[in-house]
């Protein structure tokens, strides 16, 4: 019997990566009493290509709290961001927050993956595209 050297986990397992990054958005809203989610500016998440009801993280810089949720649109240049159900508990109106999205590529995709980042200023407008 011949054996064959085993094949690196690396060449055939999907990884997760960041696909898309928000960054250091102002909390406008915190609505305790909505079923859940995190409202975005409808063009806050076309910019990074957040569609809705995709799951997002909330990353609270001011406070440290860390949520997963799902994003639905709020009014185009609004700069709406905000945390509705029990994740409002977890916030405060004024919190500077990252909200991030990650997908699973294959290895063949990851070389030629770019997530979408965008840096807003004071009132959640997108100020920069970056790329880290």
């Amino acid at each position: 019997m011949i054996l064959q050297a085993p094949r690196q986990i690396s060449e055939t397992m999907n990884r997760t990566l960041l696909k898309a990054k928000i960054h250091r958005a102002r909390v406008t809203e915190a609505c305790l009493d909505y079923e859940g989610s995190v409202t975005i500016d409808r063009s806050l998440m076309e910019a990074v290509d957040i569609a809705e009801w995709e799951q997002v993280d909330v990353y609270d810089i001011t406070n440290g709290s860390r949520l997963t949720t799902y994003a639905i649109p709020g009014e185009a240049g609004s700069g709406v961001i905000c945390l509705n159900g029990a994740a409002a508990r977890l916030v405060n109106v004024g919190d500077l927050v990252i909200i991030c999205s990650y997908a699973q590529f294959s290895p063949d995709e990851i070389s030629q993956h770019v997530p979408r980042i965008v840096l807003v200023d004071e009132q959640n407008r997108v100020k920069q595209h970056t790329r880290y």
